[in-house]
């Protein structure tokens, strides 16, 4: 499981998560949602060991990933992270850019990762574009390219940083269908996510976050079916 145990982070005089307490347990969806700025997108940033923290505690199926000793390469093999950007090499093959890493990273010969990198872009309806570069995949293909990517790794966690935010609404369904089967294969994901309807639908927890604290945290029935944090009414209020 992922473990989040009174985490500050600052950058400068400013702190963005001010003692940020979260668990997410394995085969589990918890979904962050809040204003921008509120710190969740931080929040995955330091759970991947991309981001220093000043206090507190991150720990990966027991692994505090803020420990110097914690070898980050290793431990990011089980945490796959896609961003709002996709990210992809513009030079590489769909079929390449997903089967990079895992001849790079995990050493797979070429044919092995090739027939994985097949695997996943099926997995995602991408098999008829295993050829075709970035540029001549549309917004929604090309954030599904960044999850078969993600998951070529293997990992046993997923963090997802506002994936639709920079979709044409028409391409951000094909996107959320993914993150659908993904919830059914039981991929234990963390979502940051504007989508609210997508959150209650798919989250088996949902985390509100205002100004770098969780204001409130339970089901998906009660914390947007029912707030009873101000803060939280005012925000759903807002977005709906």
């Amino acid at each position: 499981m992922i473990e989040v145990d009174n985490l500050t982070k600052r950058f400068g005089i400013l702190e963005v998560l001010k003692g940020i307490s979260l668990a997410v347990e394995k085969g589990r969806v918890v979904s962050l949602i809040g204003a921008s700025g509120s710190g969740k997108s931080t929040l995955l940033q330091c759970i991947n060991g991309l981001e220093p923290v000043q206090a507190g505690s991150i720990r990966v199926d027991g692994t505090q990933v803020n420990d110097p000793r914690t070898d980050l390469n290793k431990l990011r093999q089980k945490i796959g992270i896609v961003f709002q950007q996709y990210n992809a090499f513009p030079h590489l093959t769909a079929l390449e850019n997903v089967a990079l890493a895992p001849r790079i990273v995990k050493g797979l010969p070429k044919k092995e990762a090739a027939a994985l990198a097949v695997q996943e872009l099926a997995h995602f309806g991408l098999d008829s574009k295993a050829n075709a570069y970035p540029s001549q995949l549309s917004g929604g293909q090309q954030q599904r390219l960044a999850l078969a990517r993600a998951l070529a790794m293997q990992p046993r966690y997923l963090l997802l940083d506002e994936i639709t935010s920079a979709l044409d609404p028409s391409l951000v369904q094909e996107v959320l269908d993914s993150l659908r089967m993904l919830r059914k294969d039981g991929m234990t994901m963390l979502i940051v996510t504007h989508e609210i309807r997508f959150a209650r639908e798919i989250s088996d927890q949902v985390a509100f976050f205002a100004s770098g604290k969780i204001c409130e945290f339970g089901p998906p029935e009660q914390v947007i079916g029912k707030p009873q944090n101000d803060l939280t009414k005012l925000f759903l209020a807002a977005v709906k």
